[in-house]
């Protein structure tokens, strides 16, 4: 008989599998790139154990010794499959799956040889998590059930006699999975897996048969997660104040104070769509451009007070908005202090979330994070900076 059964601990791919599903659950869900459906193709290479003790001791059974064995326990595998990307977390995703072929020969004495292969293809439904480690570069790990159909094929010579030489059978039982998943684009992503696959044979084994595959996959209608950036700002001087008359001079009477002018504001904002990434609060190289133009012009002012203010969209919970509002107002008031020679102690930085939006409700229909609602809401997400100060 065929037979294969587990041959090394199963560990490492449960470990990475769960812990990546549990890290998953624990990311923020805000200011996701929206949902969408995909499908993919999957080559790679299968591995299962030929149960040589096994098929040894049947033959003995019936009376006949092994002399000799060969094995073929490896074969080319493939997939193909789609999916539906709930969020940037979870996705479900189903396929068929073909594990190739595998067998062996056995040589007897009294002499006879025995031939057997086992075919093994089927349908699945997985759960499948994935965690950002980058911007391009995820972790993913995957958990599911799968439906294996089982072929043997057995043929026996000389002393060796086969009953039933075709023997089926289809069975459910688990998989699961873990891995790297790369992005090129929105349109085009990369996976390196390895899977464990529960099978049944026809002829009653149960074993493991692990799967190494690469596999490219299509988004279908996947939005960029940036919209088109803003025009920077541009800073204007403000007009020179006009000059006091000169105080008339009267004998013997005091002496007429001058006139002293409030502090001249400027107030710029920046798109939060040109200084930072998508869902993020470091300054992007073309962020850190704008802020040096804006430094440059405000050279010669002196400063009273440089309030610097982050907003952001409705788009996720209030306390996301208000921590990302909080921590892109820091960088920029730190990219100002360390780069734009402003003094630290009179830059404040504070989040305003998404409290003072610029759109309407009634312009910006939905909550819903599609391309058209995130491009609608790109005024709101802005850096505000206030200057109060004297040239």
């Amino acid at each position: 008989k065929n037979s294969m059964k587990t041959t090394h601990a199963v560990q490492f791919l449960s470990l990475a599998g769960i812990g990546t599903l549990m890290a998953v659950a624990a990311a923020p869900a805000a200011a996701q790139d929206g949902s969408y459906y995909y499908g993919g193709l999957s080559v790679g290479r299968s591995q299962a154990r030929i149960d040589e003790e096994r098929i040894n001791a049947s033959l003995l059974a019936a009376g006949l010794t092994t002399t000799g064995m060969s094995k073929d326990e490896r074969d080319t595998a493939f997939k193909l499959f789609g999916g539906y990307q709930i969020n940037r977390n979870f996705a479900v995703e189903a396929g068929y799956f073909n594990l190739g072929t595998f067998g062996f020969k056995s040589t007897t004495t009294p002499a006879g040889t025995l031939n057997g292969q086992i075919r093994l293809q089927g349908l699945n439904l997985d759960l499948v998590g994935t965690l950002p480690l980058t911007e391009n570069l995820s972790a993913i790990g995957r958990i599911g059930a799968q439906a294996a159909n089982a072929r043997d094929r057995f043929s026996g010579t000389g002393a060796v006699a086969v009953l039933n030489a075709n023997p089926r059978k289809t069975e459910v039982n688990y998989k699961f999975g873990a891995g790297l998943q790369y992005a090129f684009n929105p349109s085009l992503l990369m996976r390196a897996e390895a899977e464990r696959y529960r099978v049944n044979d026809a002829v009653g084994n149960r074993g493991d048969v692990n799967l190494f595959s690469v596999s490219l996959i299509i988004p279908f209608g996947r939005a960029p997660a940036v919209v088109a950036r803003a025009p920077a700002p541009v800073y204007v001087a403000p007009a020179p104040a006009p000059m006091p008359a000169p105080a008339p001079v009267v004998v013997a009477a005091p002496p007429v104070a001058p006139v002293v002018l409030p502090p001249e504001r400027r107030r710029v904002s920046f798109s939060a769509d040109s200084l930072f990434s998508f869902d993020k609060s470091e300054i992007r190289s073309e962020g850190k451009a704008e802020l040096d133009g804006f430094a440059k012009q405000l050279q010669g002012t002196r400063f009273d007070v440089v309030t610097v203010e982050g907003h952001t969209d409705r788009l996720g919970s209030t306390a996301y908005n208000q921590r990302l509002s909080e921590q892109r107002a820091n960088s920029v008031k730190n990219y100002l202090v360390t780069s734009g020679g402003v003094d630290s102690g009179k830059v404040t930085a504070v989040g305003k979330s998404e409290s003072t939006p610029v759109t309407k409700l009634e312009d910006c229909k939905g909550d819903k994070p599609t391309p058209k609602l995130i491009a609608c809401l790109q005024p709101d997400r802005r850096v505000d900076v206030e200057v109060t100060g004297t040239r």
